[in-house]
């Protein structure tokens, strides 16, 4: 009996060992279920108070196989909670929380946004002022400096421009004032001119103009109306003033203003004379150039026994006896004397006489005189009056046999030179034309296609082997 209590007994407590034993285990298993809960509650409150642009990227790690020990429960409710208003300090934001990212997956988290840094603030130096200005607003100034520069070039085009006009118009003026000037000294009623010569200006009438303006720095002048000539024509060269480029170049090279005189002669009036006078520099230039002083006279050197010419000057002539006639006491007194010419020569450039002038007047009497300004033109009046001096001198005067035998010979070998010339430029002429010919047939044939070169050379054949009977038939019958 007593065993069979003890027995019961056993059983009982066994049973009620078994009954504590489950219902710890299940509450150990409820415990690790709910293990953390309250963890990722509090993760959940800081995560929706953590800003994601403030969340920096953690260092990537590789995943370990062995698992880490659970942490443990909390279990207690938290003492201080964080209220939502505040910020969390920035230490906080730079450490996440281990739960959270203590493993990373670079594949499983694509797409983050990442931390872009805050911008710096402006430094301030100590050399900077509060009115320093934004370089925004300096970049203003620049551009509108940058504009100013990119009108410079036009400026200066349209300054430039008005220059030329402005000098175009003055420049012409001066030209014409010069002009008008000369024409009033020396081409008026009561000048030298209006008493040489019966007939001035270019036209027939009496209200012709004087003057024939051909060019802005060029004027001509005719008169005609004397004997021993058929008429002058003075040409007047300008300085370019209307060109602004010549009127700078005349400042570093310069040039004088010119008038030329060119007296036709009568074929009857005038001798076999050829003679120039011109200033040493300007006389060899014009013995090497001019055709007739270089194939008919050379210079003549000063006479011993008689008054010459002054220093500055040389006498080109085809005989002395030329050069000491036309070279009359006179004319040293007025001009070309040693004293006379130091006064009145100094507009004087060169006067060349010749019977053998190239172009269509044969006979001609060139002088050329430098111009002054409009204020000293009776400086000239001595140089103007040896254009009709010489035509009067020339007109009248008469070789002597001996001198006259000398320049038929020359102007005879100088013809025949002239001819032989000629017939060498013609032959050169024929000679070209040939070859251009020939170099035209041969371009010719070498644009003919195979089959017309074939015929060509046959023709040619036949017509060579017809000659070649010709020939034969010819023989037998002598």
């Amino acid at each position: 009996m007593n065993k069979g209590k003890s027995i019961s007994l056993f059983h009982l407590l066994f049973f009620l060992f078994l009954f504590i034993t489950h219902l710890s285990f299940f509450h150990v298993l409820a415990d690790s279920h709910f293990e953390g809960f309250d963890a990722e509650d509090e993760d959940a409150v800081e995560e929706e108070h953590l800003d994601h642009r403030s969340i920096r990227s953690p260092p990537l790690t590789q995943s370990d196989s062995q698992t880490s020990p659970a942490p443990e429960t909390q279990t207690n409710p938290v003492p201080n909670p964080v209220p939502a208003s505040d910020p969390l300090p920035q230490s906080d934001l730079q450490k996440p929380s281990a739960t959270t990212f203590e493993y990373w997956d670079e594949d499983e988290f694509e797409g983050l946004p990442v931390e872009q840094p805050p911008p710096e603030p402006p430094k301030v130096t100590e050399n900077a002022t509060p009115n320093d200005e934004d370089p925004k607003t300096t970049s203003k100034p620049q551009s509108t400096a940058v504009s100013k520069k990119s009108y410079t070039v036009e400026i200066t085009f349209v300054s430039l421009l008005i220059v030329f006009i402005i000098n175009y118009f003055t420049g012409k003026r001066e030209n014409e004032n010069l002009a008008l000037a000369w024409a009033a000294k020396f081409a008026t009623k009561g000048s030298i001119f209006e008493k040489n010569f019966s007939l001035l200006g270019v036209g027939e009438g009496e209200d012709s103009p004087l003057l024939l303006k051909e060019g802005q720095n060029v004027f001509k002048f005719y008169a005609s109306g004397r004997r021993y000539c058929q008429g002058l024509l003075g040409t007047m060269e300008l300085k370019s003033r209307h060109d602004l480029i010549s009127r700078l170049f005349n400042l570093v090279v310069p040039c004088k203003d010119e008038i030329t005189f060119e007296v036709y002669m009568n074929d009857e009036a005038m001798d076999q004379v050829v003679f120039a006078v011109a200033k040493k520099k300007a006389a060899k230039g014009m013995q090497k150039e001019v055709r007739d002083l270089q194939r008919f006279a050379g210079l003549v050197a000063n006479p011993s026994g008689r008054k010459w010419v002054a220093e500055e000057l040389s006498v080109i002539s085809e005989s002395k006896e030329v050069a000491g006639d036309l070279i009359t006491e006179a004319v040293l007194e007025q001009v070309f004397g040693d004293k006379a010419f130091e006064k009145y020569g100094k507009y004087f450039i060169s006067m060349h006489f010749s019977d053998q002038h190239p172009g269509m007047h044969k006979k001609m009497l060139l002088f050329k005189f430098a111009l002054p300004d409009t204020n000293h033109m009776d400086d000239m009046s001595r140089l103007v009056a040896l254009v009709p001096y010489y035509i009067d001198l020339i007109g009248r005067y008469k070789l002597s046999s001996q001198a006259r035998s000398k320049t038929e010979a020359a102007r005879v070998k100088a013809a025949q030179e002239a001819y032989k010339e000629l017939q060498n430029a013609r032959q050169e002429a024929l000679q070209k034309k040939k070859a251009e010919r020939k170099k035209m047939l041969e371009e010719a044939e070498a644009k003919l296609s195979a089959e017309a070169v074939r015929k060509k050379e046959a023709k040619d054949r036949a017509r060579q082997t017809k000659k070649a009977m010709s020939r034969v038939k010819m023989t037998r019958g002598h």
